[in-house]
This record gives C-alpha cells, structure tokens and sequence, in this order.
C-alpha cells in the first residue's frame, strides 16, 4: 500500500493549521473563520522591463493584503524566481498572526516579483522595483500597506520603493511607506539585526520560564543553526554573546561542526565565507551534509534556512532539546506532531522570528513622529515586545495543555497556542469595530 505524500503546499499548511487553532477560540463564529481564511486583497501585475541588452522581458508580480482589522497592511517584497501566488498569500496569513501576537497595530500582508535577482544588474533590479511600485499605485501607503525587505531585497531595494512612491505623492511625509530603509533616508536603528536577536530573546525568555527542564538560560547551550545569511549571522552572534556556543553551522552548499567543546569561531567562520562563499571547508571544522546537521546532537536546533525542513521524513531524527524556528515554515504538520511524540517542542515562526516587523514598527513610528531612537533604546524594546509575548504563549499553552485530551497533540503545541492567541485577538477587535455596514 503506497503511503500518501506529505502536503508540502505553504498555503494548505496555513490555512490547516489556521483552521485547528480558530477551533480552540472559545465562541468564534463560522463566518468570521471563514473570513479569515481568505485574504482581503490580491492583486497580480505584468509588466514589461526594459534590460540592459536592449531587450525587453516582461515580469510578474504579486501583493496580497491579508487583513487590516488591527491596522495597515506590512509584510515584506521578496524577489525570486519561483515565487507563486498562493506562497504570497500563506506569507500575507502569517504576518496577520505574527503582528496580532506581539502586539503591533498592523495586518498582515506579502508581495514580491518573479525574478532572479542573481541573474539581473542592479539597473535592471532597480527598474523592476521602480515600475512594480509604480504599477500598485495607491495599493500601498504610510496608512494602508507597508512594505519592508524579504528574501534577495534590502535597504536598497526599500530605498528605491520609498523614492518612487516619494515622486508619485508630493508634498507629504513619504517616509512611513516602506521600512528597511538605510538610515540615511529613515531607517532604524537595529533593523538588519532584528529578526536574528529576536530568535534569540524568545528563545532566552521561554529558557528563563523554566520551559526545558534543567536548560533554563543559554549559558554553554549548544546551538545549531542551519542557514547563515543575514538571520542566521546576527543569531549566531547574539547567541554567542549570551554564552551560548555555536556547535554547527549549514549554508546552502553544506555544512560544518565544530572539531571541539568550544564551539566555532564565528569571526573565522565569517572571513572564510567571505572568501570562499560557503562555510564549508573552515580549517579546524569538520563537515556535514544537511541532513546530518539537522540530525545533530544539541541542545537548541534553529532552522534559518528554507521551508519544510524538518517533515516527516526528518523530524525523527532530530536530537535538539528544542526547535527555534527563524525561518518561514520551517516545520510541517507532520513534522509538528513527530517533535511533540518526541517531546520536543518547537518555538513557532510566528514568535521567533518576529522580531523583523517589531522594529519596521519601531521605524514606521519613528518616520511618524519625525524622530530617531538609538540602537540601545530599539534593542531594549524589541527584548520587551518578545518576552511579553513569549510570556503570553506560554500561559496560553499551559491552559490548553492542562485542558487537552492525552491524544490531542494538537492542542499541545506552542503553535497552536501563539496561533489560537493570534486569532482571538483579531477576532475580538473585528467584533469591536462592528461588521461595516
């Protein structure tokens, strides 16, 4: 008998686990579930593109506002080129969660363009980014969708969003329509580091909580981390800084593990990338395939790499004490359910990596108000936001643990319990605001 595939779809994975956690949400009707499975806006754009050669190729791209209850849409602009529609919208779904948990006024929304930036000059980026702006129009704005970096785009790439939305409504203060920005034109303080840190102050404030037995701070906890770009460095050196030792690290061209107790070097680990472009092959290192690193005896696995890692294929060989998800769905439902049989619980994406929007937050206010915070002031309230909100996670999911069935695992994961906390919060500002007309 042939067993049948994993669902690896984004969307049909959120909207799953959407549906199980609106079920534990005491009192919500069918129909507001119902309206929240469904995104609020989905707008979809050809247009042509002028390149260097002279030629002309035409591109696509997509934004997906998933909801505005709590305020403006923000999520990010990515570029590449397998970038599908439904992928938008799963993406648009999670930002709607993720702001809703740790307390910000913003809905969720998603965007970005068919393209791959490796094979495009910076001209040709910047003329893609120029007419995809221009193309939304009015679709975005300081007060109703926000956009902010994502995968192969950057405070230039933010730059060039908030200039052309700039030229297209004179007269106004631009600057809140796009964060990421470089600090010359508005950007915060702390913004490139921010998803990175806030991995590691959840992941701190759940150890403090006394949540993983007799691990109960980062001091000499041994830290895997697969990905090393952007989030996967700051966590990295956070962790690193809070006497944590990072014992293994993974790129997309393999992987390496320290040869002894110490942990790696990450200044070394960063000159060798540098040079070579991958981690692997860092004198004194020895090296993994990928698998081999998620399989890896640690304390704290963090996934800050693609999706669907760890499925039901891999999660059983899993040796972490806990799971701390940088990355975007990096675990599957089946994946899910393996690690909490196995008693390893997974700190979700929608906490653990929230950190990103918090200080687009923090410097979508700033360009508000016409005012600028230091790195300290930023770093102390990113901390703040993600201990309360790992602290409200947590009581959640102690109630629904202490409620559940022993064959619910549903209700025993700290997913569905940010999720259900998520979703009754959004539920109860709609019933607030009143269903228009």
């Amino acid at each position: 008998m042939t067993e049948t595939p994993e669902d690896l779809d984004p969307l049909h994975q959120v909207q799953q686990r959407f549906r199980d956690a609106a079920t534990r949400v005491a009192g919500l009707k069918q129909g507001l579930i119902d309206f929240f499975a469904q995104p609020k806006r989905s707008i979809a754009v050809c247009f042509p593109i002028e390149m260097d050669d002279g030629s002309v190729q035409s591109f696509w791209g997509f934004r997906v506002v998933h909801n505005r209850v709590l305020g403006p849409g923000k999520g990010g602009i990515r570029y590449h080129p397998g970038l599908t529609l439904d992928e938008v919208r799963s993406m648009a779904a999670l930002m709607t969660w993720k702001c809703a948990l740790i307390g910000v006024p913003f809905g969720g929304a998603k965007g970005g363009v068919v393209c791959d930036p490796k094979t495009l000059s910076p001209a040709e980026l910047r003329r893609i980014t120029r007419r995809f702006i221009a193309e939304l129009g009015d679709n975005i704005g300081p007060h109703t969708d926000i956009p902010a970096p994502d995968m192969y785009t950057n405070a230039q790439t933010m730059a060039w969003i908030y200039d052309t939305y700039d030229v297209m409504h004179p007269g106004r203060n631009n600057r809140p329509v796009v964060t990421g920005k470089p600090l010359d034109l508005g950007g915060s303080e702390g913004r490139r580091d921010a998803t990175g840190n806030g991995v590691v102050y959840a992941t701190e404030r759940f150890l403090e909580r006394g949540s993983l037995g007799t691990l109960n701070s980062l001091t000499n906890a041994r830290v895997t981390i697969q990905g090393f770009g952007n989030v996967g460095v700051a966590a990295a050196r956070l962790f690193q800084a809070k006497g944590a030792r990072i014992v293994a690290l993974g790129d997309s061209r393999g992987a390496i593990a320290a040869a002894d107790h110490q942990g790696l070097d990450l200044d070394a680990v960063l000159a060798h990338k540098r040079e070579h472009g991958t981690v692997v092959g860092l004198p004194g290192s020895r090296s993994l395939t990928g698998d081999d690193l998620l399989a890896l005896d640690c304390d704290i696995l963090v996934p800050a790499a693609l999706g669907n890692q760890l499925n039901g294929d891999s999660a059983g060989r899993v040796r972490a004490r806990l799971v701390v998800e940088a990355a975007n769905g990096p675990t599957t439902p089946a994946g899910d359910r393996i690690l909490q049989q196995r008693g390893i619980p997974v700190l979700p994406d929608i906490l653990a990596n929230a950190g990103g929007v918090l200080v687009s937050y923090f410097e979508w206010v700033q360009n508000s108000q016409n005012d600028t915070w230091d790195a300290d002031l930023v770093e102390q309230k990113l901390a703040r936001k993600l201990h309360l909100a790992t602290d409200a996670v947590l009581a959640r999911h102690f109630t629904m643990s202490e409620q559940a069935a022993v064959e619910d695992i549903g209700a025993r994961l700290l997913r569905t319990a940010a999720l259900s906390l998520a979703v009754e919060r959004v539920a109860c500002a709609t019933l607030e605001r009143g269903i228009w007309p």
